[in-house]
């Protein structure tokens, strides 16, 4: 560990990452262009920008960056991590954009050690309100390109697949699970209650979760670590932040459902400390069906 934030805890491979993104940026952001950098490892009252000290009424974007989502894993080469990345236009009037402002939004596979494949998702929303998607992934050995298909899972229930609630962590990881088993016994018949019929995957990374919805290998991710920290006492340095979800946009454009517990705009600003509880769904007959069950849930255990 190299130091703890209020955002998060920073681990050596974050500085680095961290480091060479603003070097990379001081040196290539085009200055017709004022950007703000908003980043794990930036404090919310430091204002970053490129130009320097360019004043918000001078900016034309806000940019809000993960450099690594997934420390955890990638660092025991476990798993792939992702790079996080969103672009908004800094809005006319006063105040800071929120991730449903996001128009560019870029997540980059960071593999293990043993993967020569990397793959990249990114979305444009364009002025028509359309989105264009795009996934790709890279021999980094050969250098070559290849255009892979979007298939979020077109299922209308969960029956043998991949679903989860997050509590990577100890800290309320009971309350997270009875939860976890409360939802599934409700959109389960009793008849089958007796069957493994929904696995648990635990990915410690907000982009890895989105990735698992894209590419049809997860029906449903629930983050409600906020709410049951604070049911429970504990600070919510442990959550999802708002850089974590930045790439919200790229799973919208596959398909997939994502939003706020209590909200389906991602009102959210662009900042490194503001709890967020999300859910996201394979599609949307998936979301009719399961959320409402979510949110009588969600009033048992956390109000």
């Amino acid at each position: 560990m190299t130091a703890h934030t209020t955002a998060d805890t920073i681990y050596h491979i974050d500085k680095v990452s961290e480091q060479l993104i603003l070097k990379w940026l001081a040196e290539n952001w085009p200055s017709e262009h004022p950007v703000r950098l908003v980043m794990e490892g930036i404090e919310d009252d430091e204002r970053v920008t490129f130009p320097p000290s360019t004043p918000d009424s001078g900016l034309a974007y806000q940019l809000i960056v993960d450099p690594i989502d997934g420390t955890r894993g990638i660092m025991y080469d476990k798993r792939p991590a992702w790079s996080l990345i969103g672009l908004a236009p800094q809005p006319t009037s006063s105040g800071s954009p929120t991730l449903e402002d996001i128009t560019v939004a870029v997540m980059t596979e960071l593999p293990t050690s043993k993967q020569f494949i990397s793959e990249q998702l990114s979305a444009t929303l364009e002025t028509d309100g359309s989105t264009t998607f795009r996934r790709e992934a890279t021999n980094l050995i050969t250098g070559e390109n290849k255009p892979i298909p979007h298939t979020p899972s077109k299922a209308k229930d969960l029956k043998h697949g991949f679903a989860s609630v997050a509590k990577f962590f100890p800290q309320a990881k009971a309350a997270l699970a009875t939860f976890e088993e409360e939802l599934y016994a409700a959109i389960t018949p009793e008849s089958e209650r007796e069957d493994a019929l929904i696995f648990d995957d635990q990915y410690i990374s907000t982009g890895g979760q989105l990735y698992e919805l894209i590419a049809g290998h997860d029906r449903i991710v629930i983050d409600i670590r906020p709410l049951a920290f604070a049911k429970h006492g504990y600070p919510q340095s442990l959550t999802c932040h708002p850089y974590d979800l930045c790439t919200a946009l790229v799973a919208r454009a596959a398909g997939v459902v994502v939003q706020l517990v209590d909200n389906p705009e991602l009102d959210i600003p662009f900042d490194t400390t503001t709890p967020v509880n999300w859910v996201a769904y394979a599609n949307s007959e998936l979301a009719q069906t399961v959320h409402p069950v979510v949110l009588q849930l969600i009033q048992k255990h956390f109000s």
